[in-house]
């Protein structure tokens, strides 16, 4: 029977592996997805035949728990909230695998490699669990503001510092403590609160990519506890995974990772110096104008359009301009919006083509010959500052060259900053114009407009 459970296993992680590289294009996504839940079917049936096995009646009825409120969830929560879904679903495997540590470490008996491994998964799973639900609060907006206090840097380091000292007592205790370890899962638990409360808004795609991999290489250590090859594949790939995207991601700002978790970025106003300039109006029917009778036309989404829901309404604007022989483009920033690939998911949902879609390498040559740059809810990304301020804090991170089209039409609520607290210098540019209003409702009215050209 071992045998089979291990091959049944290695089936498993091959379609874990297989899921995941067909993730990595849209095109094929869906099927990557469905591929990865066949390998957790198997993995999972396959472990109630597991030697030893017992509360089969109580794991079974946390599964139907665990499933019924999936599906629930998956059902209702909107496109537009699905970053602070996968904050939270993130979480819950970073703390699965912090409660399988603890039962291992209050059994004992373990040796020294398995003790340490143990631990590990639980220091790692628990700040994988508290911050992502803090991650969690700030993206459902149930949390308004950063956190921020006096020594916060040395204050969170005498917390970590403290948990990884009571996690190498409980490694070399011969017998488990449970005061020392309750304490120990408190202290980790406290540090990913910490360390998330003030980090911004404006950098939770490399946070949350953070956690994922902290969650995957969390359940790979309590795989190598409990023997279990499927944990250790699957936890490895994730790990992997989250890994290169949070360096993706980090590069996609031109920050180290320790500046994004422990520079304090966009706390105050966020630049030295003042713009200068005003911002310039625009009507719906003028801007449709402008675009009906545009040669190329780049439309560049961020959260606001995901805020919005406007994404359906862009989709027939670019159908509609499309069908009238203009040439349109969708320009993805890496980190637009509140989770790697957030764009790409709401305009997928939307049904824009995907050959429709680039990536900042690809459509940043594009801008100088591009009549009409609309940007609906971008604002960070698009900010010339990012090139020409050195003294801004976004400076040097890559931006999409919004600025170098011959005319730039902005869609948005009204004059505040980004999520970072950065002004943004494009507002004010001479070839910019403001339309204002809600992103779906001005998306409207350029339809119609466009519709009566």
């Amino acid at each position: 029977m071992d045998n089979i459970i291990q091959i049944t296993y290695f089936v498993a992680a091959v379609l874990f592996i297989m899921g995941l590289k067909r993730m990595s294009s849209p095109v094929t996504a869906r099927g990557g997805i469905i591929w990865a839940g066949a390998g957790m079917l198997v993995a999972t049936a396959i472990s109630f035949f597991w030697p030893g096995m017992e509360n089969y009646l109580l794991i079974t009825v946390a599964m139907l728990i665990g499933g019924i409120a999936a599906w629930w969830s998956g059902k209702r929560v909107a496109m537009t909230d699905m970053p602070q879904m996968i904050a939270l679903y993130n979480g819950m495997g970073g703390g699965a695998a912090a409660a399988i540590a603890a039962v291992e470490l209050l059994r004992g008996g373990h040796d020294l490699t398995i003790q340490t491994l143990a631990v590990l998964g639980a220091l790692i799973g628990s700040i994988s669990f508290s911050g992502s639900m803090i991650a969690f609060a700030k993206l459902q907006g149930l949390m308004k503001k950063s956190v921020y206090f006096p020594g916060q840097q040395l204050f969170n380091l005498a917390v970590f510092a403290a948990a990884v000292g009571l996690g190498v007592l409980i490694t070399l205790s011969e017998l488990p403590v449970s005061n020392q370890i309750l304490l120990f899962f408190l202290l980790a638990l406290a540090f990913g609160i910490l360390m998330t409360l003030p980090i911004g808004g404006a950098d939770m795609p490399v946070v949350i990519s953070l956690f994922n991999a902290l969650t995957g290489l969390a359940v790979a250590f309590e795989g190598f506890v409990l023997a279990n090859a499927a944990m250790i594949i699957a936890g490895t790939v994730v790990g992997s995974a989250g890994t290169l995207l949070t360096q993706l991601m980090a590069k996609a700002m031109n920050r180290s990772l320790g500046n994004v978790l422990f520079s304090s970025f966009g706390k105050d106003s966020g630049e030295a110096g003042e713009v200068t300039g005003s911002m310039k109006p625009i009507d719906a029917t003028d801007a449709a104008i402008m675009m009906a009778y545009a040669d190329k036309v780049i439309i560049i989404p961020g959260y606001g359009m995901a805020v919005a829901q406007a994404q359906h309404k862009i989709r027939e604007l670019s159908e509609l301009l499309g069908e009238r022989g203009v040439d349109v483009k969708f320009a993805i920033h890496p980190v637009a919006g509140r989770m790697p690939g957030h764009m790409n998911v709401l305009l997928a949902e939307a049904d824009v083509p995907y050959d429709k879609l680039y990536d900042l390498d690809e459509i940043n040559t594009d801008f100088p010959q591009t009549e009409v740059a609309l940007v609906i809810g971008a604002n960070d990304v698009v900010n010339p500052a990012a090139r020409t301020n050195p003294e801004s804090p976004i400076y040097g991170m890559p931006i999409l060259n919004a600025d170098q089209a011959r005319n730039t039409i902005v869609i948005k609520r009204g004059q505040g900053k980004g999520f970072s607290g950065v002004e943004n210098a494009l507002f004010f540019l001479d070839n910019t114009r403001m339309l204002y209003g809600d992103g779906q409702k001005m998306a409207s009215e350029l339809i119609q407009a466009v519709k009566q050209l």
